[in-house]
């Protein structure tokens, strides 16, 4: 079974830094395109930035130039690097990938959340 687990969330004051990482364990064969979202509560889970296998990258517009995402294709594990946090980045940050794995099938799949609180 492939799972993606998550690390890196935190209580930290505004201005301030977090490195979420994301690993994927089990039978991993690829992996295409990586996303995080995040989801404040009582609001819609969000896109927040993505990458494709060949590194190409996109980000929504309240996080650019904050934010930085990345992949280790090797070790199969995605990073989202944030700087200048905000209050207003409070949320519980969710990574997401589609999966090869053996027999050729393709898994669509998420981690657990890591909560990301930042202060005022």
């Amino acid at each position: 079974q492939v799972q993606l687990v998550e690390s890196g969330g935190g209580l930290v004051q505004a201005g301030g830094s977090l490195t979420l990482s994301c690993a994927a364990s089990g039978s991993v064969l690829t992996i295409n395109s990586c996303r995080w979202y995040r989801q404040a509560p009582g609001k819609e889970r969000d896109l927040v930035a993505s990458i494709t296998t060949g590194g190409s990258t996109n980000y929504a517009d309240s996080v650019k130039g904050r934010f930085t995402i990345s992949r280790d294709n090797a070790k199969n594990i995605m990073y989202l690097q944030m700087t200048g946090l905000k209050p207003e980045d409070t949320a519980v940050y969710y990574c997401n990938a589609l999966i090869l794995v053996p027999g050729a099938v393709w898994q669509n799949r998420w981690g657990q959340g890591t909560q990301v609180t930042v202060s005022s």
